[in-house]
């Protein structure tokens, strides 16, 4: 039955009039298509038709230009189709009949800034053999389109969506990168960042000098009524350096505008009330997938939408948004996916993989920004109450999605513990969150990190943290002593993360440096464009010279990335692993083990038990008889070992051990 008979009527009514106009527009370049091309966009424009119409329709029909710009839309997408390259519509069909290609054990993730990793683009193509050696096949490169002259926070201000960065290279660059990963099964990630653009973008400039058409690009207001008032209810992204979410430009359309900045003064958000808006950033998104692009991570995407009396994210037109985006996309280039940006709390983060009426339709995959928190959290604190408790209280993944987990990203660690968790378990979230402050910036007595705060508000104790890796699990302070024990118990707690992210489920990625031991860098304070943002010191160039000692078992680079390697080879063996199997922690006898099940249906669970103790414990081993393993056990994170031991019905843990058990029979089975 064809799927317009599941429309509504209004819908169906709506799509008999598309098509009709739609393929007028087609025969007019039948001739450059052939049948297979023409039948298999007939096929995804119908399933996909409503996804599109109805959220579109719901957020525009009022605005008089409705109909016109509705149907651009017609243009847009044949024309997206029609440059499709053969490859690329190739592994469309692949990834059609493959939907949990993204979701599998092998996808191990590595995130990395062009420049800093390899100078150019030219110079990743030239470094493959490193990620290839590593295990990584999921390669996102940090912000690489053309940026704003000057700050330009870290690139997230693009002055032109549809040109590279010169100082990485360009366009044709970017492609045949996307090629080379593919003919070797790697996937390719971008930024996208759709909730603004640096104020020198086309838009923008126009806008200035005062084009209609421009200034409804933007939200832009001649006097200060409205932004004030939407002031009351909004927070400060960076109080320290960029107050405030709006601009004032004396010279604007001649007579002087306030602008929405939410981010910085160079950082104007887009007016997405407006459906041209939406149909150009469309054009953005299909032009990046006709490069070879294959997972879009859209920046900033909580706040897309505005609304008086709110903080303006998470509102429920950005999920319209969303799923317009996404299923148009699955007409055009469907082996392209999602990825939101959205570092909000659990309950609103769960919505952008798409729930409710948005099932399927929005984001593959999202940032599992808590379990990262949490995992610093135990860290310091040694007590995985916390991190049990919330984690069981988050909302399970819709089917045909997964998480991105991570230990670090480029980003700032803001400690998203609220009250409520930590009273749960009889914790105090406002003295918690001081104490992460304290200990991270290695104030506190005892503390191992060497981290800095990050835009700390004295009047409420609010604030993030910045570091690498190595340098908040104690490895630089390790090193500067020359305390061996220090050295190995730095190294263990590093590992012991990486050791959750790549099973705990989802896509891991690792972050640059992160499998060599990079501290922090603090050369960023030598130039003036930096030195405001610590968040620098975690963005180190990689020292090749360094990379070049990952084969010396006797050094910490050695014995960092030989275990980070193993881990990953394991990690991409285990069919546990899957990001469709569930996931969810486990209570133990013992406040320092962090405890986790994997349930596949077809090969049954694996149990990770992790120490986040300097001190050797034990646990109970009654809870792999609970989640049904079977004699003999194997920890499969040492596979050379022999079959596990139990001691008066307990299992010993060492300084920060991991132990990942599956049981030998499940093994056996492959």
């Amino acid at each position: 039955m064809s799927n317009a008979a599941y429309m509504r009527p209004n819908t169906r009514k709506a799509y008999t009039s598309f098509v009709d106009k739609l393929n007028k527009k087609l025969q007019k370049i039948a001739q450059a298509w052939n049948p297979r091309d023409r039948d298999l966009f007939l096929i995804r424009l119908e399933r996909y038709f409503a996804d599109f119409y109805e959220p579109l329709a719901s957020l525009y029909q009022s605005r008089p230009d409705f109909e016109e710009q509705f149907m651009a839309l017609a243009s847009l997408i044949i024309a997206a189709y029609a440059e499709r390259p053969e490859p690329l519509k190739k592994l469309d069909v692949e990834r059609e009949i493959t939907p949990d290609w993204f979701q599998r054990e092998s996808m191990v993730g590595g995130i990395y800034y062009v420049d800093l990793f390899a100078g150019t683009l030219k110079g990743v193509r030239e470094k493959m053999p490193y990620l290839q050696e590593l295990g990584a096949n999921y390669i996102h490169l940090m912000p690489l389109l053309k940026p704003r002259e000057g700050a330009n926070d870290g690139g997230y201000a693009v002055e032109d969506y549809c040109a590279v960065n010169p100082e990485l290279g360009n366009m044709d660059d970017l492609e045949n990168l996307a090629t080379e990963l593919h003919s070797n099964n790697m996937s390719l990630c971008i930024d996208l960042v759709v909730n603004h653009t640096a104020k020198e973008h086309e838009w923008a400039r126009r806008a200035m000098e005062g084009d209609p058409k421009y200034l409804d690009y933007y939200f832009t207001y001649d006097e200060s009524t409205l932004p004030d008032a939407y002031e009351k209810t909004l927070p400060e992204v960076f109080p320290d350096f960029a107050p405030g979410n709006f601009t004032w430009y004396p010279n604007m359309a001649g007579k002087g505008k306030w602008v929405w900045t939410t981010f910085n003064e160079f950082q104007w958000d887009l007016n997405y009330t407006n459906l041209a808006v939406f149909c150009e950033m469309l054009s953005y998104m299909f032009f990046l997938a006709n490069k070879g692009v294959d997972i879009l991570r859209l920046d900033a995407v909580p706040f897309m939408w505005k609304r008086m009396g709110t903080n303006c994210q998470n509102q429920p037109e950005v999920h319209e948004l969303l799923q317009a985006f996404h299923s148009l996309m699955r007409i055009v280039a469907p082996s392209v996916i999602f990825k939101a940006e959205a570092i909000v709390a659990p309950q609103d983060l769960i919505h952008y993989l798409g729930t409710g009426r948005h099932t399927g339709k929005e984001c593959e995959l999202a940032y599992n920004n808590s379990l990262m928190v949490l995992l610093w959290s135990t860290l310091a604190s040694r007590k995985v109450t916390i991190m049990t408790h919330t984690l069981l209280n988050m909302p399970a993944t819709p089917v045909g999605t997964t998480w991105v987990t991570y230990v670090r990203l480029h980003d700032d660690i803001g400690w998203a513990i609220t009250d409520e968790n930590a009273q749960a378990v009889g914790e105090n979230g406002f003295l918690h969150r001081n104490f992460l402050n304290e200990f991270y910036s290695g104030k506190f007595p005892g503390s191992f990190s060497r981290g800095e705060l990050f835009q700390y508000n004295p009047a409420n104790g609010d604030g993030r943290m910045s570091g690498m890796t190595a340098s908040l699990a104690g490895l630089e302070k390790a090193v500067e002593k020359g305390n061996p024990r220090d050295i190995d118990l730095a190294i263990r707690r590093i590992l012991l993360l990486y050791s959750i992210i790549f099973t705990y489920g989802g896509i891991p990625l690792i972050y640059m440096g992160d499998e060599l031991g990079l501290c922090n860098d603090k050369s960023y304070l030598k130039n003036p464009l930096k030195a405001n943002d610590n968040r620098w010191m975690h963005r180190p160039a990689m020292p090749w010279k360094v990379a070049a000692r990952r084969h010396d078992a006797e050094t910490v680079t050695g014995r960092i990335f030989k275990e980070m390697k193993r881990m990953i080879t394991i990690r991409q063996q285990t069919r546990q692993l899957h990001g469709a199997s569930t996931a969810y922690p486990l209570w133990t006898d013992n406040e320092h083990v962090f405890a986790y099940v994997r349930q596949h249906p077809a090969h049954g669970n694996m149990v990770a038990l992790c120490n986040f103790s300097e001190f050797p414990v034990t646990v109970g081993a009654n809870i792999l008889m609970e989640q049904k393993l079977s004699w003999p056990i194997r920890d499969i994170s040492q596979p050379d070992n022999p079959p596990l031991r139990i001691e008066w019905g307990r299992l010993a843990l060492q300084p920060y051990q991991f132990l990942w058990l599956i049981s030998e029979d499940e093994l056996n089975q492959g």
